[in-house]
C-alpha cells in the first residue's frame, strides 16, 4: 500500500514541484491550498502522469476551524499520514520595522507560524499512536539570519526553525522523524506576493543572478525523506551558487 503524504501550500511553487516529486516517489497525495481550481488542476496532472490518487482540499490554513474539520473529516483509508511537508508559508511586505502594515505582520505570523503549529497538532497524534512519521517544514535562509526590512518575516521563520527543533525533540521517543529544509533566494510567486503584486519589484530580486528554483527544493526534499530509517536530516541550508548569505549575493 502507497505511504500517505500531505503537502500544504500546493497550488504553486515548492509545494507544487513537491507533490510532484513525491508523486514520482509513489506516494499518495493530498495537496492543500487556498485556491481550488489549481489544486484540481495538479490533481489531474498528477494522476495522468503516475498512478496514484491526490486528494485536494481546499482551505485557508490561518483558519483553524476550517484545518480541523479538513482532517478530522478525511476518509478512513486518507487519515494514516506518513509524511507531512509544512510548506504553506509567505512574506508580506518588506518595510522597516516602523512602517510596517500589521495586516501584513499577522498574515505572516498567521500562516507561518499559527497554520504550521495548528496543521501538525491535527496529525502528530496518529504518528504518536503509530510509532511513525515524518515532518519536514519549510523554514528559509530567514529562519537563521535577520536582515534589513525583514524583521517580521525573519521573526516568523526563526520561530519555524524553533519548532522544528522543539519537535524534534519531543518526538524523539516516538520514532517520529522530523527535518527543516531552509532553501535561500527561490524564483517563485514567493517576491511577488511579498511586494503585494509588483512584479517589477519581483524581478529586481532575482535579477543579474541564477536563483533556485522550486525543482531544487523538491529535489532537496526527496533527498530527506528518503534516507534510511535510521537517518534524520535535522536540518538542511539550501543556497543559489551565487548568494552566500541572505544579503549577499554575485550579480552579473
Amino acid at each position: 500500500m502507497n505511504k500517505i503524504a500531505i503537502v500544504t501550500g500546493a497550488t504553486s511553487g515548492i509545494g507544487k514541484a513537491t507533490a510532484l516529486k513525491l508523486a514520482q516517489l509513489d506516494y499518495q497525495l493530498i495537496i492543500t491550498g487556498r485556491r481550488s481550481e489549481r489544486l484540481n488542476e495538479l490533481k489531474i496532472e498528477i494522476e495522468d502522469k503516475f498512478e496514484i490518487k491526490v486528494l485536494p482540499l481546499a482551505f485557508d490554513i490561518r483558519d483553524k476551524e476550517a484545518t480541523s474539520i479538513a482532517i478530522n473529516q478525511l476518509p478512513s483509508d486518507w487519515n494514516k499520514i506518513d509524511l507531512l511537508i509544512n510548506n504553506a508559508g509567505l512574506a508580506a511586505g518588506a518595510d522597516p520595522i516602523q512602517d510596517g502594515l500589521w495586516s501584513d505582520w499577522e498574515q505572516m505570523i498567521d500562516t507561518n507560524v499559527k497554520g504550521l503549529l495548528w496543521l501538525s497538532k491535527q496529525i502528530i497524534p496518529g504518528m504518536i499512536e503509530r510509532k511513525s512519521g515524518q515532518i519536514v517544514n519549510i523554514s528559509s535562509i530567514a529562519g537563521k539570519e535577520v536582515y534589513a526590512n525583514g524583521n517580521v518575516y525573519c521573526a516568523s521563520k526563526h520561530a519555524v526553525d524553533a519548532i522544528t527543533k522543539g519537535m524534534r525533540i519531543d518526538l524523539l521517543p516516538h520514532g517520529i522523524k522530523v527535518s527543516s529544509v531552509a532553501p535561500g533566494m527561490v524564483e517563485t510567486e514567493f517576491s511577488v506576493v511579498r511586494y503585494h503584486g509588483d512584479e517589477t519589484k519581483a524581478d529586481n530580486v532575482y535579477k543579474g543572478l541564477t536563483p533556485l528554483f522550486a525543482e531544487d527544493i523538491a529535489d532537496t526534499i526527496e533527498f530527506v525523506v528518503t534516507r534510511p530509517p535510521h537517518v534524520n536530516i535535522n536540518d538542511i541550508l539550501v543556497m543559489p551558487t551565487a548568494q552566500a548569505t541572505a544579503t549577499y549575493n554575485h550579480r552579473d
